[in-house]
């Protein structure tokens, strides 16, 4: 006796029709009864009896069936408990990002450590913020890293430069510095101009 024999028994006592039965269990009709067969060789009993092209299931097979039902319902039971229990066992990693690097560089990690045979048991979970804000997360222990520009006088953080992102002026066409300087411009020259530029809460660490 096999979980499959008792899945087919189950399901042709529900529908007393062999093709329906094996139908709907995705086999074929000579593969449901030689399973139902052997199990009836095993018990020692018929569990159906032919009537025209269906079947009707003997006093011995309604006998049988709640045993079955139940079996199978206790599998089940411990199978979702099992998997309930391996979902609460993956570790579950929080991750805090400027904004900037939502776009490609946090799903481009989570992409190269997914193809590693040490993620099937991890989850991630994702914040965005300015630096500031991540790093007080950070330290709150709201998150476990956090992807953000290096902000000096942490001494009870490490930082690891993974990245480094380059900043353009960006001007209209017609604008002065536009016209006089076609490729580069030296910073120098733009501080006579208003900026639109980061908020106070974000931190731009210059590389040299």
């Amino acid at each position: 006796m096999n979980l499959k024999q008792l899945y087919y028994f189950k399901r042709l006592s529900e529908t007393e029709h062999y093709t329906e039965a094996a139908s709907s269990l995705c086999i074929t009709q000579p593969s449901l009864s030689h399973a139902i067969s052997e199990l009836e060789k095993e018990l020692g009993v018929a569990l159906f009896a032919r009537q025209g092209r269906n079947v009707k299931i003997t006093q011995n097979g309604k006998r049988f069936l709640p045993y079955v039902e139940d079996a199978l319902a206790s599998l089940e039971n411990g199978r979702m408990i099992l998997q309930k229990n391996g979902a609460e066992n993956k570790e579950n990693i929080r991750i805090a990002f400027i904004y900037t690097m939502g776009e490609y560089v946090v799903p481009q990690l989570i992409n190269k450590y997914s193809l590693s045979p040490e993620c099937h048991n991890v989850t991630f979970s994702f914040t965005q913020g300015t630096s500031l804000t991540l790093l007080q997360e950070l330290k709150a222990g709201k998150v476990d890293l956090a992807i953000c520009s290096y902000i000096a006088d942490e001494p009870d953080i490490d930082f690891i430069p993974v990245i480094q992102q380059e900043l353009v002026v960006v001007t209209a066409k017609d604008h002065p510095l536009a016209r006089l300087y076609e490729h580069e411009v030296d910073l120098v020259e733009t501080i006579h101009y208003p900026y639109i530029y980061f908020s106070e809460n974000r931190v731009m660490t210059p590389t040299y």
